[in-house]
């Protein structure tokens, strides 16, 4: 069975957080618990917040709320990047100039599932 979490419009650059995400994808939850916070990513709060959430969606599913978290595989994990039309903002330049810039905003999926098999890599091929 699986079970799916999703953050959107999380301000984190996309391919910081795809870094980490590329850690974790086709472990366990209970390993990947371990990587994550050693990371060294501000993002990394958000990604286990998400992976625990898609966790506890598997649990209420399975109607086991006790759910063994080693047995519990993340089955697919990316982050697309966002709108960055609303968070424009300018910075002062040269001789009075304003120079505009975007923040970087991210949506991120995490799917999870207690099957090892439908484990997936990050270029589709199984592991």
């Amino acid at each position: 069975m699986e079970a799916c979490s999703k953050a959107k419009f999380q301000r984190y650059g996309s391919r910081k957080v795809r870094f980490l995400l590329d850690l974790v994808r086709g472990k366990s939850i209970k390993v990947s618990q371990g990587i994550i916070p050693f990371s060294g990513l501000r993002c990394s709060d958000l990604v286990q917040k998400t992976i625990n959430s898609a966790a506890a969606n598997l649990g209420v599913k399975t109607g086991n709320k006790s759910l063994d978290l080693s047995k519990v595989y993340i089955k697919e994990a990316y982050a697309n990047i966002g709108p960055m039309k609303h968070l424009k903002r300018i910075q002062p330049g040269p001789q009075g100039r304003a120079m505009p810039y975007k923040r970087n905003v991210c949506h991120l999926t995490v799917v999870v599932s207690d099957e090892k098999k439908g484990a997936r890599s990050a270029k589709g091929g199984v592991k």
